[in-house]
């Protein structure tokens, strides 16, 4: 859960009155919730445990309330990663799996790679409605899962899912908050959702 500081610091420099939320009581009271997380499946979902955030995020999503996953937060709303004997939250179908060895390819896959929008929407606002480059840090992947969750994809070891979205339920594999302006208009499209 390291990147929670400059996750916040990004959607304050995008227009949010945002705060962090130790608990889900801090949190039931926000307009839109931001979820990122970095490192391994087991620990991010011990600690959604720990906490008592695993009733709160799929209330927050089952009731279509504005939710950004970031990296980690993209992945542990799937059904199971192969890195972890846990399972993820399972709101969304698919299993996370490691990038295969490619000669020539690197893992993790760490840099500015684009990610490939299905749709123009109002989430690609100010932003090239075909595909942007996003910064990318992570080793395992969505490859598979209902194409009508899919939201853009990229290649790299073959095309892998890079967002997903569902009403106002959005996560990206990429960093928003690493992806300098493009980053801060995919977070300020993000808080329109919560206008609606």
């Amino acid at each position: 859960m390291g990147n929670l500081r400059s996750v916040n610091r990004a959607m304050v420099a995008a227009g949010a009155d945002a705060y962090l939320a130790a608990t889900p009581q801090a949190a039931e009271g926000a307009d839109a919730v931001v979820f990122p997380g970095q490192g391994a499946m087991a620990d991010c979902m011990a600690c959604i445990r720990r906490n008592d955030f695993e009733v709160f995020i799929k209330e927050w999503i089952a009731s279509d309330r504005p939710f950004l996953g970031v990296c980690m937060g993209l992945q542990v709303l799937f059904e199971r990663s192969e890195e972890a004997t846990v399972p993820g939250l399972g709101i969304f179908p698919g299993v996370v799996t490691r990038f295969p060895s490619t000669p020539g390819l690197r893992i993790p896959h760490m840099g500015w790679n684009e990610a490939i929008f299905k749709a123009a929407s109002p989430l690609t606002a100010g932003l090239n409605a075909h595909g942007e480059p996003f910064y990318f840090v992570h080793s395992y992947r969505v490859v598979q899962t209902d194409p009508a969750l899919v939201w853009c994809e990229t290649d790299y070891a073959g095309r892998f899912v890079s967002g997903v979205r569902r009403g106002r339920v959005l996560a990206t594999q990429f960093h928003p908050e690493k992806s300098q302006v493009k980053g801060l208009q995919l977070y300020r499209n993000f808080l329109t959702l919560a206008d609606r």
